[in-house]
């Protein structure tokens, strides 16, 4: 195959064992329902793995550590808007500060769950992340 270009976005595909991102993956997905222990494991395989992986699995190990903590910093200010809504709640300003860091961390949550789906599907085509920096997808 030959690299991506104009005519042919898609990033190349490869031979290297993508198995071990996909686990990654599926561990960041568990951390959903879950506790964020596997979460944790997760980003600990990603950092481990990234210096010695390939560039196609580099690339989802950099863009797997980076959902890591860009979803912190989602949580953590989600989490104080909640906390000020929650204390401003007692003189009824605060209730939609609170709504609004619920919808911030649901948002969050949805932004984190898509991050990893197409992680997982890039990775199950044998295909390098195309843009592991991108904040969005």
């Amino acid at each position: 195959m030959t690299e991506a270009s104009a005519f042919n976005p898609r990033p190349m595909a490869t031979s290297e064992d993508l198995t071990l991102p996909i686990v990654v993956y599926v561990l960041y997905l568990l951390a959903v329902p879950t506790a964020l222990l596997s979460l944790l494991i997760g980003v600990v395989i990603a950092y481990a793995n990234r210096d010695r992986a390939g560039p196609a699995a580099r690339s989802h190990y950099e863009f797997l550590i980076r959902t890591f903590w860009l979803s912190l910093v989602c949580l953590l200010v989600g989490l104080a808007v909640c906390v000020v809504g929650g204390i401003l709640s007692v003189i009824l300003i605060g209730i939609p500060i609170l709504i609004v860091g619920g919808l911030m961390l649901a948002g969050a949550k949805l932004w984190y769950v898509v991050r990893c789906i197409l992680g997982i599907v890039y990775a199950a085509r044998h295909e390098a992340y195309p843009r592991p920096d991108a904040l969005l997808a």
